[in-house]
């Protein structure tokens, strides 16, 4: 009966029954609050205190949102999409479209792996280059399920592996230096070696989802999809010229500043300028921005929350602490209730890298105790740090996607987000870590 174990069953549950989000955190944290003695107006006051954590990113998310409306106004994604459309023509045999699908599929991935190190916007390139490829993604009839997971893919195991950008952070700021305060000494050269087996789960995964379970074609509404995103628009030089200046323009200050906020103004101050957007229309494309992303934002918001209930009943530090008293000397239990136990704290706060400080403290140990190399310490935590995320109803890992493939309707954030990303990364994951952990 521990806090943290019933809220993240709630939230997950209620979730699973196609309750929103928002009101699924709300309950879980109320229903874990109370298990833990804080009672219902503790554990409003926790979650309360928590809400402010995510604000900075609902309203930068809102902003994104309207950037993106007054891009896909310029016309220049409708470019590659037509170009894309016209090459498949009218009698596009089968080999085509699979040639087509896994070169939109890579170019997806590409931008996925870039935003976490080569160009470091994380999430927010998704909103922009994903509403206008719905198009094509619908004449090839490419399952969106598959994008999900392709982009999950590309934001996870990306800083996992890689330790640059997003990955430095992870890999060298955060999960080395909480491993080696613990007492176990690794080097940076170490902890790509330890992610790799988990990260390879991932890939296989990734396979299962293009080749088996979404490989078959499936049928969007046009007429849903045309109502949300027009499929062409008025494509003159001078608004492709201003959406390319814009663009550049956007994530240089966000990459200057560190602030979504003022890389999406500038940009929609630029399509002002170049008349793509007219004075009277920035309500109207705001509007449709906060439509597009203002559901993200409000989840995030409510996670926050949500977070902040976890710490306050001292569940975390139980649950963790649970494992370490109950497995005996049985080194392979012990591994994997790690592994799940990270699990159930990364769907619970959200976030990988706030993840680790809180289990490295007593997961080292633990490692130490059992005599797990460094290597294996390193796929151990790590892994259980990352779970998470490409399975959490509220994590920026599933809400990314969604807010780019949800914009008509037609893109279930948990039944074709959250679940396909949950079995095809966080079971492998749990796998390939507790493998990692037995051979390193």
């Amino acid at each position: 009966m521990n806090p943290v174990v019933i809220a993240v069953l709630v939230m997950l549950v209620l979730s699973l029954l196609r309750i929103n989000v928002v009101i699924a955190l709300v309950i879980g944290a109320l229903a874990g609050g109370m298990l833990a003695g804080l009672g219902v107006l503790g554990s409003i006051e926790a979650f309360n205190g928590g809400l402010g954590g995510g604000a900075t990113i609902a309203l930068s998310y809102a902003m994104l949102g309207a950037f993106a409306v007054a891009i896909s106004r310029s016309g220049i994604t409708d470019v590659l999409a037509q170009k894309v459309i016209k090459s498949l023509g009218k009698e596009a045999t089968a080999l085509q479209q699979l040639y087509f699908k896994g070169v939109l599929l890579g170019i997806i991935l590409l931008a996925a792996v870039s935003s976490q190190n080569l160009i470091p916007v994380h999430i927010a390139f998704i909103p922009i280059l994903i509403p206008p490829l719905l198009h094509t993604m619908a004449t090839l009839k490419l399952d969106r399920r598959l994008v999900a997971c392709t982009l999950a893919f590309g934001l996870t195991a990306t800083y996992m592996l890689l330790p640059v950008g997003f990955g430095g952070i992870f890999l060298n700021n955060i999960l080395l230096k909480n491993i080696v305060e613990n007492g176990v000494q690794v080097t940076t050269a170490q902890l790509p070696v330890g992610m790799a087996i988990p990260v390879f789960g991932m890939f296989l995964g990734l396979l299962v989802a293009g080749l088996v379970s979404y490989r078959k074609p499936r049928e969007y509404s046009l007429e849903q999809l045309l109502a949300a995103e027009p499929e062409s628009v008025e494509i003159k030089p001078l608004f492709l010229v201003a959406a390319v200046g814009a663009i550049v323009l956007a994530l240089w200050l966000q990459l200057y500043s560190d602030s979504i906020i003022l890389g999406a103004l500038a940009g929609l101050a630029v399509f002002v300028a170049f008349g793509v957007v007219k004075p009277d229309q920035t309500q109207d494309v705001f509007a449709r921005g906060i439509g597009m992303m203002g559901m993200i934002g409000f989840i995030m918001i409510a996670a926050s929350g949500f977070a902040e209930v976890m710490k306050a009943t001292g569940g975390v530090g139980t649950l963790v602490s649970f494992v370490s008293e109950t497995i005996g000397q049985n080194r392979s239990l012990a591994a994997l209730l790690m592994l799940v136990v990270g699990l159930l704290i990364t769907m619970g706060i959200g976030s990988s890298f706030s993840t680790i400080p809180i289990i490295a403290a007593i997961y080292v140990p633990m490692c130490m105790e059992f005599g797990f190399s460094p290597l294996a310490t390193i796929a151990l935590v790590g892994t259980a740090a990352a779970l998470g995320d490409a399975g959490s109803p509220a994590s920026d890992t599933t809400l990314g996607p969604t807010s780019g493939l949800n914009i008509d309707g037609q893109h279930d954030h948990i039944w074709d987000t959250v679940v396909p990303t949950f079995i095809h990364f966080n079971i492998p994951l749990i796998l390939f870590g507790w493998v990692a952990a037995m051979v390193l």
